[in-house]
């Protein structure tokens, strides 16, 4: 092969990388890209990971808090079983509770 054909193959190459990136721009313009309003971005989240822990190369261990009650999950490849579901929070590391006006959290 000579040295125009190298050219010839690395300027298409070129040219169909930029192809995909302005149709991704483009896309991402029109409002195809990932839904910005779908996270919400308050300070007050109701759903957050605790802790996450692997257990093997595939299975995760994973502690979820939603308002003030915590669940333990175990997620693999097959699905997700519930280990221990109505777990209390325990209180935030600065005082404050995680949510909802139990009066235990108030004492």
């Amino acid at each position: 092969m000579e040295f125009s054909e190298y050219l010839r193959f690395f300027l298409a190459l070129v040219f169909v990388i930029g192809l995909i990136g302005a149709a991704a721009a483009m896309a991402r313009r029109m409002g195809f890209g990932f839904p910005s309003q779908a996270i919400k971005k308050s300070t007050n989240r109701r759903l957050a990971v605790v802790e996450a822990a692997p257990l093997d190369g595939r299975r995760r261990m994973v502690l979820i808090r939603r308002d003030d009650t915590e669940h333990l999950l175990v997620l693999s490849p097959n699905g997700e079983t519930v280990i221990e579901s109505g777990i209390r929070a325990k209180p935030e590391p600065d005082g404050t509770s995680t949510g909802g006006n139990n009066p235990e959290d108030q004492a």
